[in-house]
């Protein structure tokens, strides 16, 4: 057992380290660091809560943790790259899950009903907004799960007057807290639950009527209301350590969806209300051209012929595990004398930064990965740009077309290179589920087939 102040003395060093592992983490030469900081604090977190006084039974709570552990550590091994924005999704509902929980336990804790006054009532309201964000982050990450899993249609879910009964539903809430403050004893539990299934519902309704586009900015949001739902679960609890790491992971999960918002054009309001993702009232602009493909002993010549290129990785870049063979060949262009850089989109893959940490696993140098505004201002310097699994990020008619149910999101813009090279599987449109003009483009080519073998084919012709 340790003392209250020795505990208190912890959570303040634990939260420094949770301070310096987001700063760590925003950029990719500290990002290790920032994760390390982030490990030694949670350890710190809970051996000093476990071990504080008035904690009883610490021989359930050590074996709970030890099984937890192994889960977790079973569960991270074997989930692929290309599945992680899943499992962050649906991690975060666990966080949603556990608010709901807990304030459920607090509120028919005894300690709770032998407060009074004012006391009591502040107490009511943490424990009636903490189960109203835990549970619209709950049924909203396992929403988001769904879409990004293929479980439910990526397609927005849209029906009249959703913001009204949206709003009349909170409103709703709102008033069943009023009768949650007044009911005597436990009795007010009624409330509580009719409270829990109508935020269940709403968190059901805001992902479901988000496209599926923008599923990497809502990944980012139920982030944040995980982190809120923690800094209520804190209070409930009455615990510091848990208040500042909830509004830590609250307010940066925030901060990044208003910079994800500002790189797609999207409103930051509409992602919380489930606004965007509408789908447009027109026809689409008809699509123009042929499609023309090529194989892999062109691509090579225009490779070995080019002094500058460009590589626009998407998700078929992390389905494939085209990364390492992609850097070989970078390396062996490199050698050559020629210009070979990365652009990223800020919502590449399905999850922010989904690109950067596998191109980081490869070991491709952060110099040459740029992101969307610096390639695009070069992009007339290009010769040649390799599109790897990539589709909805450059697509020109979220620029020109008005009816796109992408227009207005800032593209990758390659056609304005010399020559384009876009690599898929197939036709098949990308996960906003609409056609892309660039493949029809005359100075688009199409190289059909797997990314990882088409790129190894590349490479031996390269060398």
């Amino acid at each position: 057992m340790i003392s209250a102040q020795i505990q208190l003395a912890s959570y303040l060093f634990a939260s420094i380290l949770f301070i310096l592992s987001l700063g760590g983490l925003s950029s990719q030469e500290s990002a290790k660091r920032g994760v390390l900081y982030g490990i030694v604090g949670m350890i710190i977190a809970i051996a000093s809560t476990v071990l504080g006084e008035g904690v009883g039974g610490h021989i359930y709570i050590i074996i709970a943790i030890a099984i937890a552990s192994v889960i977790g550590i079973l569960v991270a091994q074997r989930v692929e790259m290309t599945s992680m924005p899943q499992l962050v999704a649906i991690l975060h509902s666990f966080v949603g899950l556990a608010a709901v929980l807990v304030g459920f336990g607090s509120y028919l804790d005894p300690k709770t009903q032998a407060l009074t006054g004012v006391e009591h009532n502040i107490h009511l309201i943490e424990i009636f907004i903490g189960v109203f964000i835990g549970a619209i982050t709950f049924t909203g990450s396992v929403v988001a799960w769904g879409k990004l899993e293929g479980k439910i249609r990526s397609k927005p879910l849209l029906y009249p007057g959703r913001h009204v009964i949206n709003i009349l539903l909170v409103l709703g809430c709102i008033v069943l807290c009023g009768f949650f403050i007044k009911a005597a004893g436990i009795s007010g539990m009624i409330y509580l639950y009719i409270m829990t299934g109508i935020s269940l519902f709403i968190g059901v309704m805001l992902v479901m009527a988000i496209g599926g586009a923008d599923m990497p900015v809502v990944v980012s949001m139920l982030n944040s209301y995980s982190g809120w739902a923690a800094a209520a679960a804190g209070f409930m609890l009455g615990n510091d350590l848990l208040i500042v790491t909830g509004a830590l992971v609250g307010s940066s999960g925030a901060i990044l969806s208003i910079i994800m918002c500002d790189a797609m054009n999207r409103s930051f309001w509409s992602v919380i209300f489930g606004g965007f993702g509408d789908a447009p009232s027109g026809d689409a602009k008809a699509i123009t051209g042929e499609v023309t493909a090529t194989d892999h002993d062109d691509v090579t010549q225009m490779l070995e012929s080019a002094d500058h290129v460009l590589i626009v990785p998407g998700y078929g870049m992390a389905v494939a595990k085209a990364q390492f063979p992609i850097y070989s060949m970078v390396e062996n262009l490199r050698a050559k004398g020629k210009k070979v850089e990365f652009g990223i989109h800020p919502v590449a893959g399905r999850l922010p930064g989904h690109m950067n940490v596998l191109l980081a696993e490869a070991n491709v140098p952060y110099d040459i990965v740029l992101e969307m505004e610096e390639v695009n201002e070069d992009m007339e310097g290009v010769d040649v740009v390799l599109v790897i699994g990539a589709n909805d990020i450059v697509n020109p008619g979220a620029l020109d077309d008005e009816n796109s149910p992408i227009y207005g999101m800032p593209v990758i813009e390659v056609w304005n290179a010399g020559t384009v090279v876009v690599m898929k599987r197939s036709m098949a449109t990308g996960y906003a589920g609409v056609q892309n003009p660039l493949f029809f483009k005359d100075n688009t080519r199409m190289l059909y087939g797997d990314a990882k073998d088409s790129v190894d084919k590349i490479l031996k012709g390269l060398s």
